[in-house]
């Protein structure tokens, strides 16, 4: 989380209303919405894999008077009314550990968003720039790789290559990886389940499940690409392929190990992602 409170300009600030807030996760687990803003701007317009900031209202610790989040947009489009747009965010309610005095705090902007209601207005900014991309060749190969609220842009990348442009020719995989079976983001969306595509010939979805109790969901994710590392790495070695990577920074170690397991060597391995990062086919949105 930033504030770049000095750096934003009225002129960056559109004004966007809460259209809907459902949890789309049971009680007994973390607690992830799926928020809806509108924004009365039919011309405002954005690319798969963006994100927009939210501005929460202060007073702010150090005397901030906003503070400046960022979140990717799952999915847009028109309203029905023809009059706006409308943004879907996952947001998960975050809380924080101070490292000091080991007092647990609120993540500002995410129980800001948790808890506003239908009709509040929020200040947003964007749509920023997102490090990814869908290729223009419908027969490149599409590894996406994430955890948590991380599958946000392969939601929106799906919707777009399956339901605005149409059949896509190459190979579509996502690997999503949750600690437990109700944290399923992918499966647990009540209106427009992404399961929907499975029908598609092109598309296949690999979920994983973490195998401790104290593991969480990047080892989660690790265990569905290590049961399909063969897999990937005949993938990998076409060049139409493209690598994205959203969530926990851990993700990208997880896949660093185990393609070094299937590659043979940590020099191979390094030497494959050089070459898709050489040819920009390699994306990472990671967090800590």
């Amino acid at each position: 989380m930033t504030d770049i409170e000095s750096e934003i300009s009225a002129n960056d600030i559109t004004e966007a209303f809460i259209q809907s807030s459902q949890r789309i996760t049971p009680e007994s687990t973390d607690e992830v919405r799926k928020i809806v803003l509108r924004i009365n701007a039919p011309s405002f317009y954005f690319l798969e894999g963006q994100s927009i900031g939210v501005l929460t209202p202060g007073p702010h610790l150090f005397g901030n008077k906003s503070h400046h989040r960022y979140y990717t947009i799952a999915n847009a489009r028109k309203s029905d009314d023809g009059e706006g747009v409308e943004l879907e965010l996952l947001v998960r309610r975050c809380f924080y550990i101070d490292e000091v005095s080991g007092e647990e705090y609120p993540g500002e902007a995410s129980n800001y968003l948790c808890n506003a209601q239908p009709g509040d207005k929020i200040s947003i900014t964007g749509p920023h720039r997102s490090p990814f991309r869908i290729p223009a060749d419908k027969t490149s190969n599409l590894l996406m790789l994430g955890t948590g609220t991380g599958i946000a842009p392969f939601r929106a990348f799906l919707r777009r290559i399956y339901e605005e442009q149409g059949q896509w020719g190459g190979k579509v995989r996502l690997f999503y990886g949750a600690r437990t079976g109700t944290e399923m983001l992918y499966m647990n969306d009540l209106n427009q389940d992404l399961t929907s595509y499975y029908d598609q010939t092109t598309f296949q979805a690999i979920q994983s499940l973490s195998k401790g109790v104290l593991k969480d969901e990047s080892d989660a994710l690790q265990n569905g690409i290590e049961d399909n590392a063969a897999e990937i790495w005949t993938l990998l070695q076409d060049p139409k392929t493209h690598v994205y990577l959203s969530g926990m920074k851990k993700i990208a170690a997880a896949f660093d190990a185990s393609m070094t397991r299937v590659a043979g060597s940590e020099a191979k391995w390094e030497a494959t992602k050089q070459s898709l990062i050489n040819d920009k086919r390699w994306s990472e949105l990671t967090y800590h």
